[in-house]
């Protein structure tokens, strides 16, 4: 599959469970920076955005620094967009069972987290690796991730988990 039609796999299998889940949603056909979906909420009339990211693999990745997760690739711009209407939803798709899985998170969190594990990548790889402050600012990837294991305490940083942003579909 290409890289556009998993994307919007991603988008079309979000807008879907936000429906089920009482919210009207609608795709922003890529007209609006930043914002894949604009949702309203019915009940309380509050207003929110999402920025869907989607992964398309067989099985989550293991590393002595993060442990068990899933991750999706960045950009330097992300640790820097915190806005308390907006969400990224990540969507992993099993590639043999078609299966999908859905974490949502806040804005914050997620610009944190970037911005924390680039760090820490840069202080712990590519530093001892030779590179140099001024290369390090050129580098625009970045990684997010969900942890599957409730171990975190056994990994040198800190990543988000699972169990508390997947199906997470109430918006505060």
């Amino acid at each position: 599959m290409q890289k556009n039609q998993i994307s919007l796999a991603g988008e079309f299998a979000v807008l879907s469970q936000l429906v089920l889940h009482g919210y009207d949603a609608n795709l922003t056909l890529g007209n609006t920076k930043n914002v894949d979906i604009l949702v309203s909420d019915p009940k309380s009339k509050k207003l929110f955005k999402i920025e869907v990211k989607t992964s398309f693999a067989t099985k989550p990745t293991k590393s002595k620094t993060f442990g068990y997760c899933f991750n999706w690739i960045m950009t330097i711009k992300n640790e820097s967009i915190v806005d308390k209407n907006l969400y990224y939803c990540f969507v992993n798709i099993e590639k043999e069972k078609n299966k999908f899985r859905f974490f949502i998170v806040p804005s914050k969190i997620v610009a944190e987290y970037v911005n924390l594990q680039h760090q820490f990548w840069l202080e712990n790889v590519f530093y001892k690796k030779g590179g140099i402050k001024e290369k390090d600012e050129k580098i625009n990837i970045r990684t997010f991730r969900i942890g599957l294991d409730d171990n975190q305490n056994n990994y040198p940083i800190w990543t988000p988990l699972a169990k508390d942003f997947e199906n997470n579909w109430k918006f505060k």
